[in-house]
C-alpha cells in the first residue's frame, strides 16, 4: 500500500530538529496547534501526511518558504496523548516527495504532493565496496556509541539497496540535523551514501574524542576527588579546545589593577591576592572567594566622577519647579551650593532633613542630586540592626559582601555621588553591634578620607561623597551621630500649601498617569479644601494624593462605562459622592460665649488643631479632677495654674477658701486621644478663673502658652501649625506668649492678615483679653456639652 503512493493532496507537518527517511519507523512529539490539526486531518484521510523539515528550528510558525524542498510521505501507525496536552506519534516513512501546489497555510498546511524517485544507478564494484565500507563503519559507530542493534539496522546490514543503507544510517546516527535534511534532498543513492559515510566518520571522530576526554578525566580522579568530577571534566574539555589556560585570567586581573594607579599599599595588596589566586586549585572554595573579592574591588569606580554643576540660579529654578513652599529649606540648600561654588575643594556638608512623613524629604534629596549633576544612590536604614550592614562582612565568610556604603558607590557608578541615608532615626542595635556607631566614621569628614570596609580591606576616600540623611524625629538618633550632621527642619504643610501643591503638582501628575484631560476632570478650590480637611489628617500630602488618585480612577470608570462625554468638576458639595462619608469632621468653636469653656491650640504630628478645655466647679472638699487621657506634663500644667489662682484669689475676685469648699473638674474632650505638653497652661488657667468667677470666655479667642506658678506666660513651639488651625476654625483673636512674637515672621501671610495676635507676658493680659469681665452672666453662658459628636478614634496623639 505504501509503495503505491504517487501523488495527491496531503496535510503538511513541519518538523523541527528531526528528519524522517523513507522505510524508517520512529516516534516524535507534537505540541504546536497547527501540527495537531494537520495530524487530525491525516487520520481522516488514509492516515498519510507529508513531514518536511523546517530550515530554522527557532521559527515557531514556519510557512512553506521556511521548509526544505523535499519531505517524506509517512503512514501514521499510532497516536498517544499525554497529560501535558502533547501528542506522541509513531510513523513509518513511505517515500520522498515534493510539494507541487500549495493548497492552504491555515489552520494547518496542506498541499498537492508528488512522489520523488531516486536516480537509477548502475550496480558495480564501486557501489558494493561503498556499501560494505558504510556497513562496517556503522558497526564501528555502534560500538563507540554503545548502542544495541535494532531490527531495522539488521535489515540494513543484509540489504543490497544502496539508498536504503544510506537512509538507515542517516536516520539512526548522530549526524547533525541540517546534514540529515540535505541527505533527504539527495536523490542519487550512491552520492547519498558517500555523503552519509563521510558524515558518519566525522561523528565517529567526535565520539573518539569524547571518549579520550573521559579517559583523561578519569585519570585525574581518585577517592577524594569524586566531588570535583564535573569541574575536572570541564577543565579537560577546555584543554582539548585550547581554552584551559588560566594565565590569561590572571594577567587580566594584573592589568586591571595596574591600570587603576591606586595607592602603593593598596596596589601591592591586590597583586598579592592575585598571586595567591594563581596557587589555588581551580574549583577550590578559596579561589572562589578571591575571584569574588577581586571582581568587587575592580567594580568600584575608583577614578570616575561626574562633572559637578554648582550654579545657584539653575539650582533655584530646579527647586522651585520640583517643590512648592519650603522656602527656608530651599534657601539653606542654595547656601550649601553657593559654598561649593565659592570653595570647590571644601568637602560637602552632611545634611539631615528632619520632618514628619510625606513632606518631601526624599524628593528634596533627589532634587539636590539633580541640581549638582551628581548620581544618587538611596540606602534605606530603616530596621538595620547589624553593624556589618554598614561596614560589610569579612570576605572569608560564606556569602560575604561589602557594606551598604560601598555598595551604594558601586550602584551610583562614581566616586562623588549623593548618598541618601533614608530613615536614619529607625536604626536599631543588638548583639551584632550598633550600626549608628559604624556611621560615625562614615559621616566624619576628618576620618572618612581612608574609610575601610571589612570586605574590601583597602582604604576608600569618601570625602567627595555628599551624604544626605532623612529622619522623622531626632529623639532616637545618638548624640555623637547627630553632632556630625547639619539639621534642616521641614515642618508640616499648611492647608494653603497643600492646596497649591495639589493644584500645581499632584492633580496634573495623576491626570497624566490616568490618561485624563483637563476637560474631563477639574478640581475646584473648595473641593480640594474639602478633601484636605475632611478626608486627610497628615503633615504631608501622601493621603491627599491617594484621594486624588481615587477620584481619577472613578472618572476613568465613568468614561469607560458611559457613551457620553464625561466632564467631572470636583467641588466641595460632591466630594462625598466620590470619596464616601467624611472620615474627619472639622473642629467647631462654641457658637456663643460660655463660662468655663476655652479654646486652646494644639500641635500634632499631622498639623495644628483647636482643643477645647472644659472646667466645672462644684461644691466639695477641694479636689482637682483631671480627665481626657492627659500626660504628666499636662497634669503638672493644671496644678501650676491652680497654684497661681490660689495665690492670687483676691486679685481675681475669687473666694480665698475656694480650694477647701469647691471641687474643680478639668476635662479635655476626645478622651481616646492621648494629650501631653505644657502649652495648654494658660487655657486651663483661663477656664478655671472663668468657672470660679462665673465670667464667660469669648468664643472667638484661642490661646496657647505655658504658665508658671507666678503667672508668667512662657514660650511654646509649633506656632505656625497652631495658628493655621485657628484660622481654619474661624478664630479672630489668638493669644501667644511674648517670647513667640519673633515666630510670627514664619507664619503664612494669609493667616497673619486674618488673625489678631495678642502677645502676653503674664496671665493678667490673657484674662483681660479672653474674659468678658464687663458682661452680665446669663443662663445661656453656663457650660454645656458640645453639640457635635466627633469621630476621631484614629486621630494622632496631641502634644500641646
Amino acid at each position: 500500500m505504501h509503495k503505491e503512493f504517487i501523488s495527491g493532496d496531503l496535510p503538511v507537518l513541519a518538523l523541527r530538529g528531526l528528519v524522517v527517511f523513507p522505510e524508517q519507523t520512529l516516534h516524535f512529539d507534537i505540541g504546536r496547534v497547527k501540527s495537531a490539526l494537520a495530524l487530525e486531518e491525516a487520520m481522516h484521510h488514509n492516515q498519510q501526511l507529508l513531514l518536511v523539515p523546517q530550515k530554522s528550528i527557532v521559527d515557531d510558525d514556519p510557512g512553506f518558504g521556511g521548509l526544505y524542498p523535499v519531505g517524506t510521505v509517512v503512514h501514521v501507525k499510532q497516536i498517544l496523548k499525554s497529560q501535558d496536552n502533547n501528542i506522541r506519534v509513531l510513523v513509518t516513512g513511505i517515500c520522498r516527495a515534493r510539494i507541487t501546489n500549495i493548497l492552504q497555510s491555515d489552520p494547518y498546511m496542506s498541499a498537492t504532493v508528488a512522489r520523488a524517485e531516486d536516480v537509477t544507478t548502475a550496480e558495480n564494484l564501486h557501489t558494493r565496496a561503498l556499501r560494505r565500507e558504510a556497513k562496517g563503519a556503522y558497526g564501528a559507530y555502534m560500538e563507540l556509541a554503545e548502542r544495541p542493534a535494532q531490527t531495522v539496522q539488521l535489515r540494513m546490514i543484509a540489504s543490497e539497496d544502496t539508498g536504503f543503507v544510506a537512509d538507515t544510517i542517516a536516520q539512526n546516527s548522530g549526524i547533525d540535523y541540517p546534514d540529515k535534511a540535505k541527505l533527504l534532498c539527495q536523490f542519487n543513492p550512491v552520492k547519498r551514501l558517500e555523503n552519509t559515510l563521510r558524515l558518519l566518520q566525522q561523528e565517529m571522530q567526535m565520539l573518539q574524542l569524547e571518549n579520550e576526554i573521559q579517559e583523561k578525566t578519569r585519570a585525574y580522579l581518585d577517592q577524594e576527588q569524586r566531588d570535583y568530577y564535573l569541574r575536572e571534566q570541564m577543565k579537560v574539555i577546555r584543554e582539548e579546545l585550547g581554552e584551559g589556560d588560566e594565565a590569561e585570567e590572571f594577567e587580566e586581573y594584573t592589568r586591571s589593577i595596574l591600570a587603576l594607579h591606586l595607592a602603593k599599599d593598596t596596589e601591592e595588596k591586590l597583586l598579592k591576592d592575585v598571586a595567591r589566586l594563581k596557587k589555588q586549585h581551580f574549583g577550590s572554595a578559596e579561589a572562589s572567594v578571591l575571584r569574588n573579592y577581586l571582581d568587587t574591588v575592580l567594580e568600584l569606580p575608583w577614578h570616575k566622577t561626574t562633572k559637578e554643576r554648582v550654579q545657584v540660579d539653575a539650582a533655584r529654578k530646579i527647586l522651585e519647579k520640583d517643590h512648592y513652599g519650603l522656602e527656608k529649606v530651599k534657601e539653606r540648600i542654595l547656601e550649601t551650593i553657593a559654598v561649593r561654588q565659592v570653595a570647590p575643594e571644601m568637602p560637602p556638608q552632611i545634611l539631615c532633613l528632619v520632618g514628619p512623613p510625606g513632606v518631601g524629604k526624599t524628593s528634596i534629596a533627589y532634587s539636590i542630586a539633580h541640581c549638582l549633576n551628581r548620581k544618587l544612590a538611596r540606602i534605606s536604614l530603616g530596621g538595620v540592626r547589624d553593624e556589618a550592614d554598614i561596614r560589610g562582612h569579612r570576605k572569608t565568610y560564606v556569602g560575604a559582601m561589602p557594606g551598604r556604603i560601598i555598595s551604594g558607590i558601586i550602584q551610583a557608578g562614581s566616586m562623588n555621588p549623593v548618598l541618601l541615608l533614608d530613615e536614619i532615626d529607625k536604626m536599631g542595635a543588638d548583639h551584632r553591634g550598633d550600626p549608628a556607631a559604624a556611621l560615625l566614621e562614615v559621616l566624619d569628614g576628618e576620618q572618612n578620607k581612608a574609610y575601610r570596609d571589612h570586605f574590601l580591606e583597602v582604604p576608600v576616600d569618601l570625602r567627595n561623597v555628599m551624604f544626605i540623611t532623612t529622619a522623622n524625629t531626632l529623639d532616637t538618633i545618638p548624640r555623637p551621630l547627630l553632632d556630625r550632621m547639619e539639621i534642616i527642619q521641614l515642618s508640616s504643610y499648611t492647608d494653603e500649601e497643600k492646596l497649591m501643591i495639589a493644584k500645581n503638582h499632584l492633580i496634573p501628575k495623576q491626570r497624566s498617569k490616568h490618561g485624563l484631560s483637563r476637560s474631563q476632570l477639574r478640581f475646584a478650590d473648595d473641593g480640594i479644601r474639602e478633601i484636605i480637611t475632611c478626608y486627610t489628617k497628615e503633615s504631608g500630602v501622601r493621603n491627599l494624593e491617594r484621594s486624588i488618585t481615587e477620584i481619577c480612577r472613578k472618572t476613568a470608570m465613568q468614561i469607560t462605562s458611559s457613551q457620553e462625554n464625561v466632564r467631572n468638576v470636583v467641588r466641595g458639595s460632591n466630594v462625598e459622592s466620590l470619596l464616601g462619608v467624611r472620615k474627619y469632621l472639622p473642629d467647631r468653636i462654641p457658637a456663643k460665649d460660655q463660662v468655663g469653656l476655652v479654646t486652646g491650640l494644639a500641635w500634632t504630628s499631622v498639623g495644628g488643631e483647636t482643643l477645647s478645655v472644659e472646667v466645672n466647679v462644684m461644691d466639695g472638699t477641694g479636689k482637682l479632677e483631671l480627665t481626657g487621657n492627659l500626660g504628666d506634663v499636662m497634669k503638672e500644667s493644671a496644678h501650676a495654674a491652680l497654684s497661681y489662682i490660689r495665690a492670687n484669689a483676691g486679685k481675681l475676685g475669687i473666694s480665698a477658701d475656694f480650694y477647701k469648699t469647691k471641687d474643680i473638674h478639668v476635662h479635655f474632650p476626645e478622651g481616646a486621644v492621648p494629650k501631653d505638653g505644657p502649652s495648654a497652661g494658660i487655657a486651663v488657667c483661663s477656664a478655671m478663673v472663668s468657672a470660679l468667677t462665673g465670667v464667660s470666655v469669648r468664643s472667638d479667642v484661642a490661646m496657647t502658652g505655658e504658665i508658671s506658678i507666678r503667672g508668667r506666660v512662657l514660650p511654646i513651639g509649633g506656632l505656625k501649625e497652631k495658628t493655621m488651625a485657628a484660622h481654619r476654625q474661624g478664630i479672630r483673636t489668638v493669644i501667644i506668649p511674648k517670647d513667640n512674637e519673633r515666630d510670627l515672621q514664619e507664619i503664612d501671610q494669609t493667616v497673619r492678615s486674618a488673625l489678631n495676635f495678642v502677645t502676653a507676658e503674664t496671665i493678667e493680659t490673657v484674662l483681660e483679653t479672653a474674659l468678658n469681665r464687663k458682661a452680665t452672666l446669663t443662663p445661656a453662658m453656663l457650660p454645656e456639652l458640645p453639640g457635635d459628636a466627633k469621630n476621631k478614634a484614629h486621630k494622632p496623639g496631641i502634644r500641646q
